[in-house]
Order: C-alpha cells, then structure tokens, then sequence
C-alpha cells in the first residue's frame, strides 16, 4: 500500500472570490434585466402578436418568398392606426364627396347649356 500524504486543501484567495462575486452579481444583474425585459414585451402584447404571426407563416401552406416580407405584411396589419392616417383617409373621403358633387354638377351644367346651344347636325349647316 501507498501511504502517499494527503494533499493540502487548495487555497483560493480573497481576490478569486471577489470575482467570483462580481461575475455571479453580473450575470443576476443580466438576467434580471432580461426578464424586466420580457416582462415588458409580455404586458405590452408584443409576444402574443409575435407568436401569433409566426404561427401564421407555419401555417402558410405556400410559404411566402421573404419571410421578412410576410412578417412585416402582417404585423403592419396588426399595428394601431397612426392618428395622422385616419385624418388622412378622412380628408380623402371628404374630397371624393366634393368631386362626386362637382361631376353631379357638371352633367346638370352640361344638361342645361345643351338646351341653349343648337343641335351639332344644325351647326354644320351653318
């Protein structure tokens, strides 16, 4: 038999420790933001409509040529209407209003001059 003496028990210094220390409080500090950050994405719903979307592009029995493309087709879809575009669509309803007025008007114009003005075929004669 061997009698070989056991071996010291390895010392690590305070430093190690400390560093030790630092990295762990690193990686907590890390995580801690990331799940604040996941937290927010969650409450925000933009998980639900991430997930909502890829599931859409599983689901695509053809898939799109850029998937990039289908992504921001349907989350675009899926965005709240920016206030300025609703005024906008509002203004262009107004003016198709108008218009469809003012060719109204015009026919009812053009009805009434024809009444004044002598048939083409008399003109000719002329």
């Amino acid at each position: 038999m061997s009698s070989a003496a056991p071996s010291p028990p390895a010392t690590v210094s305070s430093a190690s420790y400390a560093a030790a220390a630092v990295t762990m409080a690193h990686y907590k500090a890390a995580d801690s933001k990331r799940e604040q950050f996941r937290r927010y994405l969650e409450k925000s719903g933009v998980l639900d409509t991430l997930t909502k979307v890829l599931v859409a592009l599983y689901e695509e029995p053809e898939k799109p040529n850029s998937a990039l493309d289908f992504l921001k087709h349907h989350l675009g879809a899926a965005t709240p209407e920016n206030p300025e575009i609703e005024l906008l669509r509002l203004e262009l309803a107004e003016m198709k209003e108008k218009y469809e007025a003012i060719v109204e008007e015009n026919k009812k114009l053009k009805t009434k001059l024809a009444q004044y003005e002598p048939p083409q075929e008399e003109k000719r004669a002329e």
